[in-house]
């Protein structure tokens, strides 16, 4: 994976100096076009890490407690952690500013390919809470949730009641586990 063998894969993959299992850097990921962020699939547990083991990616790291400390507290992996955080704003039709996450200009056409009932996108978006709440980024977490809440809210029938609630009990307990990540 291309880190020191005892460096923890996560804090080498975001810190610029490892791979992921696929070889792909954090760099290399981020530079996705959006077709390839919605086709693949095996990026966004490196992205956004938990402790709880992927049922669609078994093999991706977990998120361990020192890691999250780590995320919360060293600035060049929480730089990292924001530009993925950027990166899939902008694909989803969200912007950041500060701690807050607002709707971006062209979400009512970006939310066309995820804003519908059962979509896989769905997990992502909660994965990415529940990963910003775990490693440090609790305003964020707090942001990003209010917004998914408000916009299922807002397009009841493009959001499935499952999801409403699961989005609703955003951020959970650390160390809650499941599996409604992706």
């Amino acid at each position: 994976m291309g880190a020191a063998m005892d460096e923890d894969p996560l804090i080498a993959f975001h810190a610029g100096r490892g791979t992921d299992r696929r070889g792909r850097r954090v760099a290399d990921v981020l530079a996705f076009d959006d077709r390839r962020l919605e086709a693949v699939h095996d990026y966004i547990q490196w992205l956004f890490p938990l402790a709880e083991r992927s049922a669609f990616n078994p093999d991706a790291p977990l998120l361990t407690r020192e890691a999250a400390a780590r995320f919360a507290e060293d600035p060049v992996l929480r730089r990292s952690l924001l530009a993925a955080l950027d990166r899939m704003l902008a694909f989803y039709g969200f912007a950041r500013a500060g701690e807050a996450v607002a709707d971006a200009p062209d979400l009512a056409l970006r939310s066309e390919r995820w804003l519908r009932p059962g979509d896989h996108n769905h997990l992502r978006l909660s994965r990415i809470v529940r990963c910003l709440a775990a490693c440090g980024q609790p305003a964020l977490a707090a942001s990003l949730r209010d917004r998914l809440v408000a916009l299922a809210d807002a397009a009841p029938g493009r959001v499935t009641p499952a999801t409403r609630a699961h989005w609703r009990a955003l951020p959970p307990a650390p160390g809650r586990g499941g599996d409604h990540d992706r």
